[in-house]
């Protein structure tokens, strides 16, 4: 695997991602839930608003990246945004 960029950034993202199916797997067996309609009209778990939340997240920053010249922790707080917009209305 010499052929990956497995860098500090890289390891934690990942780290990450792991964590929050961890997580959320606990969640749902600990706490289940009903699914609920929000803005989009469409019934969501919380399983549902963290897929909609990691694949917006990733398309915010393909936009900072094609877009801005600023570092990218500027993209990281617009995603926190989002992610705290599509768990409270979507």
């Amino acid at each position: 695997m010499a052929w990956m960029a497995w860098t500090l950034p890289t390891a934690i993202f990942f780290t990450v991602i792991a964590l929050l199916l961890i997580t959320f797997t606990v969640l749902a067996i600990r706490f289940p839930e009903t699914p609920r309609v929000g803005i989009l009209r469409i019934e969501t778990t919380r399983g549902d608003r963290l897929f909609i939340t990691l694949l917006g997240s990733a398309f915010i920053n393909l936009a900072w990246l094609g877009t801005m010249s600023a570092p990218q922790w500027g993209a990281l707080i617009v995603c926190l945004i989002y992610a705290t917009a599509v768990f409270r209305w979507v």
